[in-house]
């Protein structure tokens, strides 16, 4: 668990709360650092979760991550990144 330094967007905060909900991680939405690793160390997940975040962003925001993106490691990187990719993609398209 990640003790918040910086304020998450509104864009984050519900980005935080369909992670909290879709992982049933213990740890408040409010509380995830938005530039805390998600992968590993800081929020601890793993490569399955990864993938379960995946799906629940292409259902909720129409972006497709995939597997194979040679970007997946700078998009994955944090709260914010993640939600920065998102608002790109759905800007884009």
């Amino acid at each position: 668990m990640t003790t918040t330094t910086l304020p998450q967007s509104p864009a984050e905060a519900e980005l935080a709360r369909l992670i909290v909900s879709t992982l049933n991680l213990d740890t408040a939405p409010a509380e995830i650092d938005p530039e805390a690793p998600l992968y590993g160390e800081g929020l601890g997940l793993d490569s399955i979760d990864m993938l379960e975040i995946s799906l629940v962003v292409a259902q909720r925001y129409g972006v497709k991550l995939r597997a194979d993106d040679e970007k997946n490691q700078s998009i994955f990187r944090s709260l914010r990144s993640l939600s920065a990719h998102i608002q790109a993609q759905r800007e884009a398209a």
